[in-house]
């Protein structure tokens, strides 16, 4: 464990520089970036400048870095269509994987990199951060514990008021990335329900998906727009869900959700709720939770913790490279995740069938 794994970075974009980087600079007696690569060489450039003694090479070749039999492992913090090919090319090269969410564009793709991984012997562990996130974890143990007795329903709301990414780029384009505020931040919020559930197993789905908001980009008016630095209002494409709605039943409890990009009302609702028959939680994403009950003499109870929460990306990244000299399969591990994958494209074809999904 205390020789540093060597790495190969393949994207230096949003991603990559908001989360990885610093949690690459914080775990830095564990790990050695050998290679920055992006297709626009200055991303790269900029990390070796921005991380000086971290990064030592710049590259804008991927397979350069997988010939290399000193890169143990590889981070694909790439555009969602290219998750696919580079983690497949990565595992047939030998090499360890961290890929970012979503998987891929669709289930059948996520099996074949599953699939693939347990034919080469190699951790393939996905980007759903929120697994590594504090309150997550006490939220899962408290469930484990019998705290919320039978959890029967959850409801989620990952709504924002007018805020497109990157409007006619590769966020709202559907060939690049596969949809629009449920494969962007509705993953976050499905996949650490289903974490916290146990493992739920889906039963039946449906789901309707509109793209309302900027139907003509030009006339398009925002507050805020992230990733602006990729709009393409001009000559873009915007043909993925800006608000999102869905009805879901597992072998443990129903889920119902509302996600929007962007609509008509000036409030952002980011939060999930638990409802067990014993307790109840409202966890605000991202933050703490609350915690409803009531005692052993029947008072209610209203219960607010206190606590720190560590940098959940820092905490998935160390424990990948655990995993790298363990072999360990950590709550990341593909295999943990598809179930969401399928979620993710059950939705979808349910919006598009107009019409449940039964499994």
């Amino acid at each position: 464990m205390n020789e540093k794994i060597c790495i190969a970075v393949i994207g230096c974009g949003r991603i990559a520089t908001n989360g990885h980087f610093p949690a690459f600079a914080a775990l830095a007696d564990r790990v050695r970036v050998k290679y920055a690569c992006d297709l626009i060489r200055s991303k790269a450039e900029q990390k070796r400048q921005e991380y000086p003694g971290l990064v030592e090479q710049v590259i804008t070749d991927y397979k350069e870095a997988l010939a290399d039999p000193e890169v143990e492992a590889v981070f694909v913090l790439t555009p969602n269509y290219a998750h696919y090919v580079i983690t497949m090319d990565a595992l047939r090269a030998k090499k360890h994987v961290f890929c970012e969410k979503p998987i891929t564009v669709n289930y059948a793709l996520s099996c074949e990199m599953a699939e693939e991984a347990r034919k080469q012997g190699r951790i393939l562990n996905i980007g759903v951060c929120n697994r590594y996130n504090k309150s997550v974890e006490m939220l899962e143990q408290m469930n484990r514990a019998g705290k919320f007795g039978n959890i029967y329903h959850v409801y989620c709301s990952f709504r924002s008021y007018r805020c497109i990414p990157g409007l006619g780029g590769a966020f709202t384009t559907k060939a690049e990335a596969g949809g629009g505020v449920l494969i962007d931040w509705g993953i976050h919020f499905l996949d650490l329900i289903l974490y916290i559930l146990g493992g739920a197993k889906l039963k039946t789905v449906t789901c309707d998906a509109y793209n309302e908001m900027a139907k003509d980009m030009k006339s398009y008016s925002y507050l805020s727009m992230w990733a602006e630095d990729t709009a393409n209002i001009e000559t873009g494409t915007n043909d993925v869900d800006d608000f999102i709605t869905g009805y879901i039943r597992t072998d443990k409890a129903s889920i119902s959700f509302n996600g929007a990009w962007a609509q008509n009302i000036g409030e952002d609702e980011m939060f999930i709720d638990f409802l067990g028959d014993k307790g109840g939680a409202r966890l605000s994403y991202g933050g703490h939770f609350t915690f409803y009950t009531s005692n052993e003499d029947g008072v209610l109870e209203k219960i607010n913790y206190s606590y720190n929460i560590p940098n959940q990306i820092q905490c998935e990244d160390a424990a990948f490279f655990t995993a790298v000299r363990t072999g360990e399969h950590t709550k990341t591990y593909i295999d943990n995740i598809l179930e969401s994958a399928k979620l993710l494209d059950s939705l979808y074809r349910s919006a598009e069938q107009k019409s449940e999904l039964k499994f």
